[in-house]
């Protein structure tokens, strides 16, 4: 059972979507996936300067930023090391990213991988896997 959503941020975060929604679709994904009580992480192959925005911080469990963990996607390592922080295995994990070699990357961790190509197709494949409601 899948109990945790793990995001990149450029690409994927930041992606505004198709329809011009009033927030990146994949944020307000991140808010519904934490009201179902699911844990969320933003895993980033940032440097270790990079802050995420503050509305992003409020909806984390856990931010593993390639800067300051000294490792960085696709490495299997640093997939592991999101999973251990936020307490579950790695196939309790859905890790979604714009770039397919990272999502290969968590897929040999253990995770469920999503290769985000647009909002739409990648929150039709998040609600099946979650079975929760992601969109407003």
């Amino acid at each position: 059972m899948l109990k945790a959503l793990v995001l990149d941020y450029g690409g994927v975060l930041t992606d505004p979507g198709e329809d011009n929604p009033a927030e990146p679709p994949l944020l307000t994904a991140l808010r519904k996936a934490k009201l179902h009580g699911l844990k969320t992480a933003l895993l980033s192959n940032a440097d270790g300067w990079w802050q995420p925005p503050k509305v992003l911080t409020d909806l984390l469990d856990v931010l593993v930023v390639s800067g300051e963990v000294g490792l960085a996607k696709p490495d299997v390592d640093i997939y592991l090391l999101t999973a251990t922080k936020l307490g579950l295995a790695p196939g309790e994990c859905v890790f979604v990213d714009d770039l397919a070699v990272n999502v290969r990357g968590a897929a040999e961790a253990g995770m469920v991988g999503v290769h985000h190509r647009s909002t739409r197709s990648t929150l039709e494949e998040l609600e099946i896997l979650l079975a929760i409601a992601l969109r407003d």
